[in-house]
């Protein structure tokens, strides 16, 4: 029996998805670290391993996100655009609109109903409001980081972050702690301004719906509460949002097997 495989290599994450003929499909998700093909070689063996599968019944591949180019078992190379709009459509296939926040970038992704990419806009250029900007805050703020979502959401008000540059954040976030801000309602604002950075996003390209939300960013509850009250919708997420890259990615693999 062959499979197909989509592969996204991002800045702090690599998944990895195997699909077969019926479409059915199980993943892996690992560190990327300081070396983007190890990390996608290493989660390919635990991918096989769990799946106990031989690679060579791999048909086609398909590489998407940062270091899709490093990767030179690759078969295909995709933008990471194209796959969260075939992943997210996949999954829901009513989906209008996807945001998509990654380790260290955003992007607001449109899409026609056959899902296919229509419009899009990303933020680049800055870590602020993306996972690497979560990251820095729980550190700051000596919480884990898989708590903050719950804990923004126990704050009865939120304070304002101004600063949009994670490192005059960090700072910020510092002198309000010292200050004696409940650390709560310091969550909660720093939700309250990756949803305002991440609405911004969403007004240039035009909401439309049905809206998913992917990527690690997803699983801060907070952050999709807040983003929920400023857009006026109810988002749309993932049982598992960090693979909708690599989903995608399998799908046109998928295509390529002309099954």
């Amino acid at each position: 029996m062959s499979y197909v495989l989509g592969i996204d290599v991002g800045s702090l994450s690599t998944e990895v998805v195997i699909m077969d003929r019926e479409k059915n499909y199980e993943y892996v998700i690992v560190s990327t670290g300081a070396n983007s093909r190890t990390a996608a070689e290493r989660a390919l063996q635990l991918l096989l391993s769990k799946t106990d599968r031989k690679k060579e019944e791999i048909y086609f591949t398909v590489a998407t996100g940062y270091g899709r180019i490093n990767l030179p078992f690759a078969d295909k190379r995709v933008t990471e655009i194209t796959c969260h709009g075939l992943g997210a459509h996949f999954l829901f296939p009513t989906v209008a609109t996807v945001i998509d926040i990654g380790g260290q970038d955003s992007k607001v992704i449109r899409l026609d109903p056959n899902g296919k990419v229509v419009d899009f806009v990303m933020n680049e250029k800055c870590a602020a409001g993306t996972g690497r900007f979560l990251e820095v805050m729980a550190r700051s703020l000596e919480v884990e980081l898989d708590q903050m979502g719950e804990l923004g959401l126990q704050a009865k008000k939120t304070v304002p972050i101004s600063s949009l540059c994670t490192v005059f954040a960090e700072s910020e976030v510092v002198s309000l702690v010292a200050a004696g801000h409940p650390v709560k309602e310091i969550i909660r604002g720093i939700h309250d301004s990756i949803a305002e950075r991440t609405s911004s996003l969403v007004k240039r390209v035009g909401l439309a719906k049905d809206v998913v939300m992917t990527g690690g960013v997803a699983k801060n509850i907070g952050v999709v509460r807040s983003l929920e009250e400023r857009l006026g919708v109810s988002l749309h997420i993932p049982d598992e949002p960090q693979i909708v890259g690599a989903l995608g990615a399998a799908l046109i693999a998928w295509e390529e097997k002309g099954w």
